[in-house]
């Protein structure tokens, strides 16, 4: 079972991919919208949740949700907005663009583990208590 994790962030793809694969989770990374697009295509069938930051160079977070959402057969796949964006009119711009929940920097593991579950996400090990 795969996240996929699109950060520009090196160090944010290595926390949250540290992060995932501890809750058994393999990982699959993008550096910006575009690469986790390509990615989210290729791997569709096997991508459990998709972990987005909204500011990244190319394509930006809300602009993949955007055109993840704006596909019917991926109405039903997980998306986290995991971000520094704690304005109430950008949460509003991404729940209505499609974010499932989102994660605000920083963040601990709990706080993940309660998000994912909080959507639905099937967790590999046995967090899912």
């Amino acid at each position: 079972m795969n996240a996929l994790i699109i950060d520009d962030s090196h160090a944010m793809r290595r926390i949250l991919g540290k992060m995932m694969t501890g809750l058994g989770f393999e990982i699959l990374e993008a550096e910006n919208g575009a690469e986790g697009w390509e990615a989210f295509l290729a791997n569709t069938d096997s991508i459990e949740v998709t972990l987005v930051d909204w500011n990244m160079p190319v394509m930006t977070g809300l602009e993949f949700v955007e055109a993840v959402r704006a596909r019917n057969e991926f109405a039903t796949d997980k998306l986290v907005m995991v971000t520094t964006e704690t304005e109430p009119v950008q949460m509003t711009r991404a729940l209505m663009a499609g974010v499932d929940e989102f994660v605000m920097k920083p963040f601990t593991t709990e706080i993940l583990i309660d998000k994912l579950k909080l959507i639905g996400v099937r967790m590999p090990t046995s967090v899912a208590k």
